[in-house]
């Protein structure tokens, strides 16, 4: 029998079991410790609040001497993008010719990684790269490289693994998918 949870008014079934999510975060993470073997010191940059369990899951498996920093971003309400992106919580110390590797929980529109990538470029860093556990190559509308995708998917709505729907799920270590409304 298929595990149905609610949230608010939705119910979600398992979409990705935790097994494959573990395996993704592995494979995306042995590209990067091949690209950034002998850079000097990459910072890890955290988009909070979605990505926090990829992040440490990531961060876990990286090889190399690393900084971690995180900033906070809004462009949800619902089940939505809102299509403007405001900025909560900035980051502190200088970034000026340092690697930044971007953490995402999820890109669809694209448009909280170019608001990223446009307040990063301001303070001239060595370069910008974007990590996602989620790319929803069908919805996204910016030209910026993902370079480090775990995984595509679809434009389904899910939740779990630091992911929310209004704030309920994040804690869920597989990903549901809303399923049929009541």
């Amino acid at each position: 029998m298929e595990q149905i949870i609610r949230l608010h008014d939705k119910r979600f079934k398992v979409m990705i079991p935790a097994a494959r999510i573990d395996e993704v975060v592995e494979a995306v993470a042995e590209r990067i410790n091949r690209d950034y073997a002998g850079k000097e010191t990459p910072i890890f940059l955290g988009v909070l609040n979605g990505s926090f369990m990829f992040f440490s899951d990531l961060i876990k498996k990286i090889e190399f001497n690393s900084e971690i920093s995180f900033v906070k971003l809004a462009s949800y309400a619902g089940t939505a993008s809102t299509g403007e992106v405001r900025s909560l919580i900035g980051l502190n110390g200088s970034i000026e010719g340092r690697h930044i590797i971007v953490v995402e929980d999820i890109v669809d529109t694209g448009e909280s990684i170019a608001h990223m990538v446009a307040e990063l470029t301001k303070h001239r860093p060595a370069s910008v790269e974007i990590c996602t556990l989620f790319f929803k190559p069908a919805s996204y509308r910016k030209q910026i490289p993902i370079r480090y995708a775990a995984m595509e998917i679809g434009n389904e709505f899910i939740v779990g693994y630091g992911l929310d729907y209004d704030q309920l799920g994040r804690s869920l270590k597989d990903i549901y998918v809303v399923t049929e409304e009541e």
